[in-house]
């Protein structure tokens, strides 16, 4: 089966309908079964889905049939798909780390404290079973911590356990060694557990935030303005690390609670959070926050440009897990390729399709877009080889310590009105054009 359009369809395909200088009808096909990823292409003016065996232009799948979708084909300029061919190596825990402590290292060898004072936002952390040993002797060095196991490939809580004695993770360990097979021995990470994350209403939270990579050389990477903080339904303690309900704080997990409320649900909208947190901390500390915030994307996503396979056909909707310790510094905790589509209320709905929406205007596969922009409805361009600036200043004349960085997280999302005065802008520009032209 052929995948995109094949070389001998480029005619046709491009003596198809325009719209505005771009191509209409698109061919979709999406491997997802999700309300959100289907109305959103489903009511997109001119997308068409292909079935099984059709040839597309455009395809959302899961990463487990990403193989299927590369292997033995050809894909033509216009193609996309919405995964690069190894997301594994910032997605997956181990690689992850892995990849971060290089980028970290690399740092500290160029001898410049402050680049790698930057990269101090993952908490110690060892891939099992292969840095069994070397996290043993982390261990011993500080007794009574907590440490949190976590498979390397999971997602939504799955397989996570907290532990503060050595035993514990000597019991996993044998039981590993018991497989037949030495290469079915699962991969996990410790990771030294954030004892004092910051609390609200003594319940712990995380952040979900959204990045678009279209490219990663050069890299260029979009940060979206809403996101939400995913918060525990049990008060926080450490006196008891066997309770997932006040350590995980996975939608996934929370929903089976006894007491979980569906109409209340357990997320709050960042913009929410900001005007708390600024309310509580001032509007100079929480934006510091975010700039580390920040921080944290550029620098994750710089660890492993150089190891990823950079293809004009993908790009990457990421969302990344940030927890806030108490003295509000943020940590990554981990990236996820496949973030969760499925809506838990009727604002999570609306909110994950108009970043749906937003991510296909970026891709642009109608060719609306200039290339120029800074901004595509929700989406803020964040990095383009190299940070991106709110303002254009003279790079000669003022230091770029006075720069305000182009990301607006949790700032207002008035995305509707943005995307009518782009689509305002590009009939005009298209009169003027026209009327230059005859």
């Amino acid at each position: 089966m052929s995948k995109g359009k094949v070389s001998g369809n480029k005619g046709s395909y491009d003596c198809d309908k325009k719209e505005q200088g771009g191509r209409i009808p698109v061919y979709y096909k999406c491997g997802l079964m999700i309300d959100t990823i289907q109305d959103v292409l489903r009511q997109r003016p001119g997308w068409v889905e292909v079935k099984d065996g059709g040839e597309w232009d455009f395809n959302w799948c899961d990463v487990g049939s990403l193989r299927e979708n590369f292997d033995h084909s050809y894909m033509e300029k216009h193609v996309r798909i919405n995964h690069f061919h190894n997301y594994y190596e910032l997605t997956r825990k181990n690689l992850m780390v892995k990849n971060l402590k290089r980028y970290r290292k690399g740092t500290e060898k160029e001898e410049d404290p402050v680049e790698a004072s930057k990269c101090d936002f993952f908490p110690c952390t060892f891939a099992l079973p292969s840095e069994y040993h070397l996290f043993v002797e982390e261990f011993k060095r500080s007794p009574g911590s907590t440490w949190i196991m976590k498979p390397a490939a999971k997602s939504q809580g799955e397989g996570i356990f907290l532990f503060k004695k050595l035993k514990d993770i000597t019991d996993w360990k044998k039981d590993g060694n018991r497989s037949e097979d030495a290469a079915q021995v699962e991969s996990y990470v410790a990771q030294r557990y954030i004892e004092n994350p910051y609390l609200i209403n003594g319940r712990k939270f995380d952040l979900r935030v959204y990045v678009l990579v279209t490219s990663y050389i050069p890299l260029k990477a979009w940060l979206y303005r809403d996101g939400f903080a995913r918060f525990a339904n049990t008060r926080f303690s450490l006196s008891s690390t066997d309770d997932k309900y006040m350590h995980l704080t996975n939608v996934a997990v929370q929903k089976t609670a006894p007491d979980y409320d569906p109409e209340k649900g357990c997320k709050l909208q960042v913009q929410q959070l900001r005007r708390y947190l600024t309310a509580k901390h001032g509007r100079e500390k929480i934006e510091t926050l975010f700039k580390d915030i920040d921080n944290i994307f550029v620098r994750s996503l710089q660890s492993v440009q150089k190891v990823f396979i950079n293809d004009k056909h993908c790009f990457e909707l990421y969302g990344y897990d940030i927890l806030l310790d108490e003295n509000l510094k943020p940590w990554l905790i981990e990236v996820n390729a496949s973030p969760s589509l499925t809506a838990s209320s009727k604002e999570d709905y609306e909110m994950k399709c108009h970043l749906l929406e937003d991510t296909l205007n970026v891709v642009d596969m109608e060719g609306r877009l200039s290339g120029k922009e800074k901004r595509v409805g929700g989406y803020d361009l964040m990095w383009n080889d190299g940070p991106v600036y709110r303002e254009d200043l003279n790079l000669e004349t003022y230091s770029s310590t006075f720069f305000t960085a182009n990301t607006h997280l949790g700032c207002i999302n008035d995305r509707e009105n943005h995307l009518r005065r782009q689509r305002i802008q590009r009939q005009i520009q298209t009169q003027k054009k026209d009327k230059w032209s005859s």
